[in-house]
């Protein structure tokens, strides 16, 4: 393993992103068509790391832009400050997606500030390092799925009453789906399950004509990381893949606004692999 970063690490997660050396770069680095005019897109764990990429870079295609995440206040408020320096207009709510009420809640007050829902993107997501798999407990296995798992279903049957035709949900799984982690077993298990429900969603919904697709990143400097890992393991991040460093959110943003668009009308179903090069043939 070779340096990719400066050491450090992070008390708790979700993680800050405004604590992170250096800072993760976000930015679109195209100047927006309007692929997604006229359109509101609501985004969990929008407040920073890929989703924050996120949210910048569907306001520069022209989408507002609601966002939820947990408690990271600051983080959020910033997000919400670069949507609206993209010209659109942007919602921010905290709360636990784990939990259904907050779930209904969050979706009909983003309708009711920002008029409509074309786009879901589920992409919060948290994750315990393990060494020993005896060392997960019941409980971190119910407080890992609660919030990668359940809170994409909830967040799902919540908004599908308000998407149209034509409207896109996009899940964040990751590389560990389909290559696994031998300290992040609970987590792995839990992109696995987005994978079978992306896929099963997909073909639920084309009647309606509704487009479920999915992101797999590899390894991405968000706050997730430095909240994850200690030190020593943050600052060879990305090193063992192919192009042997981590990606920006940015990278992977530009995967889940595709998705979203229109230019990828005829996908539905499908996963898409940021992820440094790792070959995962699926």
């Amino acid at each position: 393993m070779t340096q990719t970063l400066p050491p450090q690490a992070q008390i708790s997660q979700p993680g800050i992103e405004a604590e992170m050396d250096p800072r993760p770069e976000f930015e679109p680095r195209f100047p927006g068509v309007g692929r997604l005019k006229g359109k509101v897109a609501l985004i969990t764990g929008g407040d920073s790391g890929i989703g924050r990429a996120v949210a910048v870079g569907m306001a520069r295609e022209g989408a507002d832009i609601a966002i939820l995440y947990l408690n990271e206040h600051e983080d959020a408020a910033e997000t919400v400050r670069l949507v609206q320096q993209e010209g659109q207009r942007a919602f921010r709510m905290a709360g636990d997606i784990g939990q259904d009420d907050f779930c209904r809640m969050a979706v009909e007050q983003a309708v009711t500030e920002l008029g409509r829902l074309d786009i879901l993107v589920n992409n919060a997501a948290e994750q315990h390092v393990a060494e020993d798999p005896l060392d997960i407990s019941p409980e971190q296995l119910e407080r890992t799925f609660s919030t990668n798992v359940f809170g994409y279903f909830h967040m799902t049957r919540r908004a599908l009453p308000h998407l149209p035709r034509g409207g896109a949900i996009v899940n964040t799984t990751s590389v560990t789906a389909y290559k696994g982690s031998p300290t992040l077993i609970d987590y792995a298990a839990t992109r696995g399950a987005i994978v079978a429900f992306t896929r099963s969603l997909a073909l639920a919904l084309v009647e309606r004509g509704i487009r479920v697709n999915a992101v797999a990143p590899g390894p991405i400097w968000t706050p997730l990381i430095p909240a994850s890992f200690d030190a020593d393991r943050v600052s060879e991040h990305g090193s063992s893949a192919p192009m042997q460093r981590p990606g920006q959110p940015w990278e992977v943003a530009s995967c889940h606004v595709f998705l979203a668009s229109a230019d990828a009308a005829y996908m539905t179903g499908q996963v898409v692999h940021p992820n440094g090069g790792t070959i995962v043939n699926s």
